[in-house]
């Protein structure tokens, strides 16, 4: 790759140096190209994944954003500074027609722990500056890590303040567990509107990656941190199983479906700051946490009993699996090497047992893979995995979770811990609901909140802290973020303590 002079990067267009917000006039101009923004993400010691993707008119059917069939010569820098005193690393790459004209820039020869803001230009314009970072160096500790935990943004559910402030919490790391965007269109109860109808083909994806891209709250929780981001089901299909449909809607063939599938992940590869599109990985931060980033989507066998809430005895059938075997091995090889205090699974999925009255259950969940929870808790204990973590998205609602070896015993051994993340905008505002549902039956759960937000981890040396983070409502923006709960975990002693 070419090293760019810095002179050269702001002549011309709008130099947006110093500010991590892109202007309005720049976003308004006709050809400016980084109309979705910025981002960056799967942070290694010496490099991090840096993304944009060119669209000069975000919402063409065609989900090419207006942009012409040929290359675009894309340059990128990354320096200390938000003035770009100091470049460290630039290069020129080129965003082709055939990839949506999304870039992926692996900046490499960075300084383990550091903190770095990287910029692109295009078409003589310059893009909004991103804040990003590296891990540190193997080994050692750094500082204290906070995260942003955050899943299921339906866009016609509400708007993205939660994405906001997160951004302005200025966050070491961002973890999304899925549902970035939604396949379905025309929701009960929406304030905002998809363009075009259920998201089916390339095109169709990629254009509502460029929708949700346009919402300045997004962009600017992008531009914040780097971020380590998963699928779930929502940007296939509600509920899919490996190659099992949910839904007879669309009606489509085999091959259709199949199709579908394949254009999904296409699209998800393209609009995310991925290194590969390979998405179950494990990325370390120093002495201090491991981040197993799991795929409970594209392996797992189809949901027993059907997809919802059931009581099913087939769903504790010993040979069953939400991760798939190869997976599986791969997450216990991982937790058995003791690289970080914490050892963190970023996943999608209520992970603890969560039932009602008569033992239904959610058979998305991994309550549908008792086995296999079984299995991971065993595993890890065999292995002396001293504090297992599970982040979780999915559920629209916060819960904190104290993971028990025998959850039908209410005294048996607290093994770990689950925090839930409640929903950026998906189900709307919410409610004020702070009981936990069936507690007779679920004492290991000891927290619920039904309101939008996200969870803030931070972890330390000695202790984990969560605390869950809510708004009063999505359906208009602007709303302030408060502290509805705070819990503590002490390294080595595992059980949730309220603060």
């Amino acid at each position: 790759m070419t090293r760019i002079d810095r002179r050269y990067f702001v002549l011309g267009g709008v130099a947006a140096a110093g500010s991590l917000v892109l202007s309005s006039a720049a976003s308004a101009a006709p050809l400016y190209p980084f109309k979705l923004g910025v981002a960056s993400g799967d942070p290694y010691p010496t490099s991090v994944v840096l993304w944009t993707r060119l669209a000069v008119r975000p919402l063409d059917g065609d989900g090419h954003g207006g942009m012409p069939r040929r290359p675009i010569a894309v340059q990128w820098q990354v320096a200390t500074t938000a003035r770009f005193s100091r470049i460290v690393a630039s290069g020129t790459v080129n965003a082709r027609y055939a990839d949506g004209h999304a870039v992926h820039v692996i900046a490499r020869g960075l300084q383990p722990g550091a903190v770095y803001y990287y910029r692109f230009r295009a078409y003589g314009q310059i893009s909004p500056v991103g804040r990003t970072r590296t891990a540190p160096a193997p080994g050692t500790f750094g500082p204290d890590l906070r995260i942003a935990v955050a899943s299921c943004a339906n866009y016609e559910n509400g708007y993205y303040t939660a994405y906001r402030r997160i951004a302005e919490e200025n966050p070491g790391l961002v973890l999304f567990l899925g549902d970035y965007i939604y396949e379905e269109s025309r929701s009960p109860g929406r304030v905002r509107t998809h363009a075009g109808g259920e998201a089916v083909t390339l095109a169709d994806y990629r254009r509502r990656y460029a929708q949700y891209r346009t919402d300045p709250d997004l962009r600017a929780a992008h531009a914040a941190a780097p971020w380590l981001v998963v699928p779930d089901d929502h940007e296939v299909e509600n509920n899919y199983a490996k190659l099992v449909r949910a839904n007879t809607r669309p009606s489509l063939t085999a091959a259709q479906w199949r199709a579908r599938r394949a254009a999904a992940y296409r699209a998800y590869y393209e609009n995310m700051p991925l290194r590969s599109a390979t998405f179950y990985r494990r990325v370390g931060w120093g002495r201090l946490a491991t981040f197993h980033m799991l795929d409970t989507r594209q392996f797992r066998d189809d949901q027993p009993c059907g997809d919802y809430w059931k009581v099913c005895a087939a769903a504790d059938a010993p040979n069953r699996t939400i991760t798939g075997a190869a997976q599986e091995k791969w997450l216990l090889d991982g937790l058995a090497r003791h690289y970080g205090t914490w050892d963190v699974l970023g996943q999608q999925v209520f992970f603890a047992r969560y039932a009602d009255e008569a033992g239904a259950a959610n058979m998305d969940a991994w309550d549908g893979y008792g086995a296999a929870r079984d299995r991971i808790q065993r595993g890890w204990l065999q292995r002396g995995v001293r504090n297992p973590l599970v982040l979780t998205g999915d559920v629209h609602a916060a819960f904190a979770n104290d993971l028990k070896l025998d959850y039908r015993d209410p005294g048996s051994a607290t093994v770990g811990t689950e925090l839930i993340c409640t929903s950026i905008s998906s189900n709307g505002d919410g409610t004020g609901r702070r009981d936990v549902p069936w507690p007779g039956v679920n004492p290991h759960l000891k927290h619920y909140s039904e309101r939008r937000g996200y969870t803030m981890v931070t972890l330390g040396r000695d202790r984990m802290r969560a605390d869950f983070r809510v708004l009063p409502r999505v359906s208009r923006p602007g709303a302030a973020v408060s502290t509805n709960a705070s819990f503590v975990v002490e390294a080595g002693r595992p059980g949730l303590h309220r603060v």
